[in-house]
């Protein structure tokens, strides 16, 4: 019997020596984060196992050997169950990282596990407890544990970058994650509730960097979806991106969105110099290619737009508004059968997102199909819940195929809406030119001049401006924003 335990020990040593090899020996440079599990039943609660996930994702992507699969890829497999093998394949991966978050009164537990997706063995799993005010440090373990658990060979600033806390106060990071959130979301009453919970971050830590960036990227997109003026947000978005800046000069985050607060400046060199320190920074970051791209498109180069556009999509394969850049690119190029695909391709990600279906009614009416066209730019309107910008397209495609009452209808909400800041005056002379009306076109393209619309800079490419190209006074305007005509 003596003999025969002996042998069985060492064969289940054998076996165990070769499980623990095959999953856990050889490095592994790719991981996915997916959406840490809220097993709280408490949705109040979501924004905490939804932070932890985008923080680690954020951390590794300091990394530039560690290929990291972006938030909005990453995030796309809530709720599901695939096997990681599959993730694995869908995601180009090696490794993925689950979770699961339960909080009880002041006490919280995070199982995390991580997987090798070659093989879909697990090749590492640890339970982390505390009470809620440990939450940063927990964070900070479950990173450290992590690299160490891929066999990442690090320096020593990538071992302090892979495991940065920018704050200490648990209340200022649960300000913080909240607000990013309601930013993600990315609708006008989430985004002043993600301003709120960001200046309530600052106010706890006023040297919470993140914060600030968190303040500086909801300002630089009010006008965008939210109608606000410009002159007002712009100035706040750069103030609070170099106060991040100030407190951590390492952080790319700000830089990339100092970058795009200069654009909508017309400032583009200095724009093009932030998204480069960002790149420099942190090469692995999507959002700045895709920021980038638009500066890249806004300047007149087409190509080189379109080169770092597909860097940002190879970064974020399965992101909603990079793959839409993408399409918007193509037809940059002319290229409006890739831009089709493109469009549709987005529609499989998400059937209920309406940016998709209004750039392809953009392109269908470029080919002028246009029954097509308005039907795409009807189903964008109704998804959006009439967002001033879907609707002001569909006014123009309502113009130029004939149906001028509607046209008419839609002049008139948008402009209703102008004085409330609820729509722009570029949106106006979108609808004008489908009527055929150059001088209005103009006289509210002028506007958005005098309003220094972070959204003009698009009137260089966007069609309902196409017949203006030559007219001196439109000119005019684009040598005043300091482009290329």
């Amino acid at each position: 019997p003596g003999i025969g335990l002996l042998i069985l020990l060492l064969v289940g040593g054998y076996f165990t020596f070769r499980y623990l090899k095959s999953v856990g020996a050889d490095q592994i440079n790719s991981i996915a984060v997916l959406p840490f599990a809220n097993a709280s039943g408490d949705k109040e609660t979501e924004f905490l196992s939804d932070g932890i996930s985008e923080t680690l994702i954020n951390n590794f992507t300091k990394i530039p050997e560690l290929k990291v699969a972006a938030r909005s890829t990453a995030f796309r497999f809530r709720g599901r169950e695939d096997e990681p093998k599959e993730i694995g394949r869908e995601l180009g991966v090696g490794s993925v990282l689950t979770g699961k978050l339960i909080q009880r009164g002041d006490n919280i537990s995070v199982q995390v596990d991580l997987v090798n997706t070659t093989d879909g063995l697990q090749i590492w799993g640890n339970r982390y407890e505390g009470k809620a005010s440990d939450i940063v440090s927990i964070q900070q373990r479950i990173a450290t544990d992590v690299s160490s658990q891929l066999k990442l060979k690090l320096t020593g600033a990538q071992a302090q970058q892979i495991a940065k806390t920018y704050t200490q106060n648990p209340e200022a990071y649960e300000h913080y994650l909240r607000g990013r959130f309601h930013w993600n979301k990315r609708t006008a009453d989430d985004l002043k509730r993600g301003l709120q919970e960001f200046q309530h971050a600052a106010e706890k830590d006023p040297n919470y960097a993140l914060a600030y960036v968190g303040l500086a990227d909801t300002y630089v997109l009010l006008e965008e979806y939210a109608g606000a003026s410009s002159n007002d947000t712009l100035p706040k978005a750069r103030a609070y991106a170099q106060k991040a800046l100030e407190i951590d000069d390492s952080l790319g985050e700000a830089n990339a969105t100092l970058g795009l607060i200069y654009n909508r400046s017309w400032q583009w060199i200095d724009a093009e110099n932030e998204f480069k320190k960002a790149i420099d920074l942190n090469p692995n970051y999507p959002t700045v290619h895709h920021w980038r791209a638009i500066n890249l498109r806004d300047l007149g180069r087409p190509d080189d737009a379109l080169a770092e556009i597909k860097r940002a999509q190879e970064l974020d394969p399965l992101s909603l508004i990079i793959g839409l850049n993408v399409a918007v690119m193509y037809m940059n190029k002319n290229d409006d059968n890739s831009a089709v695909a493109q469009c549709r391709a987005t529609i499989e990600l998400d059937p209920k997102w309406w940016g998709s279906y209004h750039w392809l009614g953009v392109a269908h009416l470029r080919f002028g199909r246009n029954q097509q066209a308005v039907s795409e730019l009807q189903k964008g309107v109704e998804l959006s819940n009439r967002s001033a910008w879907p609707v002001s397209f569909l006014g123009y495609a309502y113009g130029i195929t004939g149906k001028g009452s509607e046209a008419k209808a839609i002049l008139t909400e948008l402009e209703e809406k102008y004085p409330k800041r609820e729509a722009t005056a570029m949106q106006i002379a979108a609808v004008h030119m489908g009527l055929g009306d150059k001088e209005s076109g103009l006289k509210w393209l002028e506007k958005a001049s005098q309003d220094r619309s972070g959204e003009l800079v698009r009137i260089t490419w966007y069609p309902p401006f196409d017949s203006l190209r030559e007219d001196s006074r439109f000119k005019d305007i684009i040598r005043r924003m300091g482009l290329p005509e």
